[in-house]
C-alpha cells in the first residue's frame, strides 16, 4: 500500500523552524522544573534532567535514524536490536529503583511480560521476524513495561520506607513476610496500571494514540489503524499488569530493595 500524498502534508515539515520550536520547548519546559524548584530523589534538578533527555533525545534518534535500514536488514541484527532495547530498559529502570545491584531483577519484571506477547505475535504470524514491523511493536511493549515496573517499584518501596512499622505488626501476630509486605506494598504498586487503562478507557475520546495517527498519516485506512491501536493498548495492559504483578513479588520476596539495605 503506498502512502497517500495527501497524508504526508500533514507531517511536520522538518525545517529550522522545527528545530527552534523544539529548542524553545525544550528550555521552557527545564525553565518551569527550575522555578518550582523540583527535585530528584537525589536531590538534583529536574531541569536538567529535562535538558540531558532532550539532547540525548536527538542524539539517540539522529542515529537510530541513520542505522535503521541497516538494522532490519538481516535477522541477527533485527534481534540484536530488539536485545538493546531490552538492556536499555532494564538499566534504566534499576537505576531509577535502587543503587543496588539488586535492581537488575527487573528484568524479570520487564521480560515476563513482553516475551510471551512477542513470541505470540511472532508466532501467530501478525508481525513478521523480519523487516522493520518487530521493532516498533517491541518498542512500545518494552517502553510500557518499562514505565510500569517504575511506578510500581517507586510507590511500593516509598510507601514500604513509611509504613514498615505497619509491616513490623503483621509480623508481630503471626503474618510471614511476604505477607505482611504484600499488605503495605500492594496497593501502592497496583496504582502503576492506572495511566495505561485510563489511556485505554479514553482512547478515541480523549487521546489519539501514536500507533493510530501514525498509521493514517501513512495511508492506512481508519478501521486498520483503529485494529492495530485497540491491539497495542490491549497488549499494553496485559505487559504491565504482569509486570506489575513481578514487581511486587520481587519486592515481597526481598529480592529488589532500596541502596543495599534489605528489608529483613
Amino acid at each position: 500500500m503506498t502512502a497517500d500524498p495527501l497524508a504526508t502534508d500533514t507531517l511536520l515539515p522538518v525545517t529550522p523552524v522545527l528545530g527552534v520550536v523544539l529548542g524553545v520547548l525544550l528550555l521552557a519546559a527545564a525553565t518551569v522544573a527550575l522555578t518550582a524548584g523540583l527535585t530528584q530523589d537525589n536531590g538534583e534538578g529536574y531541569g536538567r534532567a529535562i535538558l540531558t533527555a532532550g539532547l540525548r533525545a536527538v542524539v539517540q534518534l539522529g542515529a537510530v535514524s541513520l542505522v535503521i535500514g541497516w538494522v532490519v536488514g538481516a535477522l541477527p541484527t533485527l534481534l540484536g536490536f530488539v536485545l538493546l532495547m531490552y538492556a536499555v530498559a532494564v538499566l534504566t529502570a534499576a537505576r531509577r529503583l535502587t543503587r543496588d545491584r539488586c535492581g537488575y531483577w527487573v528484568a524479570c519484571s520487564i521480560g515476563a511480560g513482553v516475551l510471551p506477547v512477542l513470541l505470540l505475535l511472532v508466532g501467530t504470524g501478525l508481525v513478521p521476524l523480519r523487516g522493520i514491523a518487530l521493532i516498533p511493536v517491541a518498542g512500545i511493549l518494552i517502553g510500557g513495561a518499562l514505565t510500569a515496573t517504575v511506578l510500581a517499584g517507586r510507590r511500593a518501596l516509598e510507601e514500604l520506607t513509611v509504613r514498615w512499622g505497619e509491616v513490623e505488626a503483621g509480623l508481630a501476630i503471626g503474618l510471614l513476610p511476604r505477607e505482611a509486605v504484600l499488605e503495605v506494598a500492594r496497593p501502592a504498586a497496583g496504582g502503576a496500571l492506572l495511566p495505561g487503562i485510563d489511556q485505554t478507557r479514553t482512547v478515541g475520546l480523549v487521546t489519539l494514540p501514536g500507533a493510530f495517527v501514525g498509521m493514517l498519516l501513512g495511508g492506512a485506512s481508519p478501521l486498520m489503524a483503529g485494529a492495530v491501536q485497540l491491539f497495542v493498548l490491549v497488549a499494553l495492559m496485559f505487559v504491565q499488569a504482569v509486570a506489575v504483578a513481578v514487581t511486587l513479588e520481587l519486592i515481597a520476596r526481598d529480592r529488589l530493595h532500596r541502596d543495599g539495605r534489605r528489608a529483613r
